[in-house]
């Protein structure tokens, strides 16, 4: 084993779709860890909706091994996601390394995520290396990115690499940059074992594989080990490094990436960023690593109720491989038993439903999401509401606080009239513009949380045509008039279509959430009423009418009476029906809320 002065660890940060897993493909073919076999496009994006959306979701590890000037280097390379909901990935990757990659797509400059990652990266003291993808583009701009990246970062120009991932230029340049600019980890292999854990994954044979960075000490195999937050002792059964599979190794020294494997069970006991040590010499804690904070929560229930506990266990072996996701039990008259969950942002919940149904077989309903509101109650108590269930009774409220968040959007200047007016539109109030070159401009807006989940993205996406980025930080809770909008069907509240909304927007809401269920709910043998209220006042209301057989057929002529007398006990009958018929309802109706306009 070499000392900690030939090992290099780096992760590859950008905006989503700049080329980060192209050029990572690239480095893994160049430094030959990949055979030709092995090679596809995008190799380390091995989930199959990675592959469909051409997205990263995961961060991945993997080791290669380069020869220069002599001596061989072994590189650590973290591939990370670029898309805003999985930032929580690329923070932890980026505590793992000491240098980081800055892709800049020549033809797109510089975007949103790109800055709130590269600031990610400087707050952890990372070696910046910056990189223009994609030079080969007809529609590349060398000079002009160039110039975006060195008022960014305040480096050189000169420092600035030139590449092109799909092309295979400036790889060699890069690998050297690597080795050359990015610091060799410190550490003492000889103090007491500190390893961080950044990711595990669950294996259906073998438990739980944790992936882990050495930070101090030197971890053998079949040492006793301790995960110090969880309090819980295991016997190494085999450890190693990842290239793009196993190689088990009978040591791993500091400043090194590597997996474990010691037969875990249960998913509970292993949490990212807890800090791996020795029983016989035992080590401190690693700081530096806050809980996720949820942004958007939903319920997620099986569409059988008999599958909950089936549910319950898939929920935990998804979270082992997604640290992001929080949930807890919970209840619905509607629904059944299911978990209330705590994702990062829609695509996150989205990404996250499709797992469930491909990995784990479940077929789930989930209701609709809502953000964390703050009430303050008359009698002086602070209580947070999750879900519109959990709304106090008006009386017994003093107000409402709902989240806000700090947005930077960064598009061309001809966009700027209909983003403001989108930013409007969702309650939000424009702090500053400014022009970071003739055509692009960043725009600050400060707006509530509650009006960006549902559909603000593809909005700002379309009325740009694709050319603005978003970027968000939570700010703190500001007072809001919200209301908790209830939706009844014949008088009885269905509790997972309630929706808790501003009061400004209350009324349209309510309109057109009663029009999108006269749509989607089948028609009965009895009347439907479709009623929305606000406490005790109905604010909206449709009519479903009923299946009705024509009883005047057999009479014909005679007195209308006779009629008449036909058409009563028709209508009594119809009525009875109503009192003891009760409204089946699609799942497509409980997802109808997030297709209102």
């Amino acid at each position: 084993m070499t000392g900690t002065e030939n090992i290099r660890n780096f992760c590859i940060i950008a905006h989503i779709d700049h080329g980060k897993s192209t050029l990572a493909d690239r480095l893994l073919e160049f430094t030959g860890t990949l055979t030709d076999r092995q090679m596809q496009a995008q190799v380390l994006d091995n989930m199959d909706l990675e592959r469909e959306k051409g997205i990263t979701i995961k961060a991945h590890a993997i080791q290669m091994n380069y020869k220069y000037q002599g001596k061989e280097y072994t590189l650590n390379l973290i591939d990370t996601p670029g898309h805003v909901d999985f930032s929580y990935e690329v923070s932890r990757s980026i505590a793992a390394c000491e240098g980081a990659l800055l892709i800049v797509d020549a033809a797109q400059g510089i975007q949103a995520q790109t800055i709130s990652n590269l600031y990610l990266a400087l707050e952890h003291n990372l070696e910046i290396i910056p990189i223009l993808n994609k030079i080969d583009l007809p529609a590349a701009m060398p000079e002009v990115v160039t110039d975006q990246i060195v008022d960014l970062i305040g480096c050189d120009p000169s420092v600035v690499l030139r590449a092109s991932a799909k092309e295979g230029k400036g790889i060699e340049e890069i690998l050297k940059a690597v080795i050359e600019r990015v610091p060799a980890p410190k550490g003492d292999p000889k103090a007491p074992l500190q390893a961080m854990i950044f990711d595990s994954v669950f294996n259906s044979f073998r438990g739980i594989e944790v992936y882990f960075r050495v930070f101090n000490g030197t971890i053998k195999k079949n040492d006793q080990v301790m995960f110090v937050n969880a309090g819980k002792q295991y016997g190494a059964d085999e450890i190693g490094v990842l290239k793009l599979d196993k190689h088990p190794r009978e040591e791993i020294s500091v400043g090194n990436v590597g997996y474990l494997i010691s037969g875990i069970k249960v998913a509970k006991e292993v949490k990212v960023g807890d800090t791996i040590t020795l029983v016989a010499n035992p080590g401190e804690a690693i700081k530096g690593f806050e809980d996720v904070k949820p942004m958007v929560f939903a319920g997620i229930y099986p569409v059988d109720t008999t599958e909950f506990e089936e549910l319950r266990s898939s929920m935990e072996k998804l979270q082992l491989n997604d640290a992001s996701l929080v949930w807890e039990p919970e209840t619905s008259a509607a629904l059944g038993f299911g978990f209330r969950c705590g994702f990062l942002g829609m695509l996150h919940m989205e990404i996250i439903q499709e797992r469930l149904e491909r990995e784990f077989d479940m077929t789930v309903i989930t209701t609709v999401p809502s953000v964390q509101f703050k009430a303050l109650l008359t009698s002086g108590k602070e209580i947070a509401i999750n879900a519109p269930s959990e709304m106090p009774d008006p009386t017994m409220l003093e107000y409402i606080e709902e989240p806000f968040i700090s947005a930077q959007i960064i598009s061309k200047s001809e966009y700027i009239g209909a983003i403001i007016g989108l930013c409007m539109d969702k309650r939000g109030i424009i702090k500053n513009q400014v022009y970071l070159t003739s055509d692009r401009v960043e725009l600050s807006f400060e707006m509530p949380l509650s009006e960006i989940v549902f559909d603000f993205y593809d909005k700002l996406k379309s009325i740009s045509r694709g050319y603005a980025s978003l970027d968000y930080q939570l700010i703190g809770s500001r007072e809001s008039d919200m209301v908790k909008l209830d939706v009844m069907l014949n008088g009885e509240k269905v509790d997972a279509l309630s929706a808790i909304v501003h009061r400004s927007k209350s009324y349209e809401w309510g309109r057109k959430l009663c029009e999108k269920l006269k749509e989607l709910i089948p028609r009965q043998m009895f009347e439907i009423a479709i009623q929305a209220s606000i406490g005790q006042k109905i604010i909206a209301r449709e009519t479903i009418s009923a299946i009705r057989k024509n009883v005047l057929a057999k009479c014909y002529g005679g007195d209308i009476s006779r009629k008449r007398k036909l058409l009563e006990k028709q209508k009594k009958g119809k009525k009875r029906m109503r009192q003891v018929g009760n409204v089946e309802i699609p799942q497509e109706a409980f997802m109808a809320v997030l297709k209102i306009e």
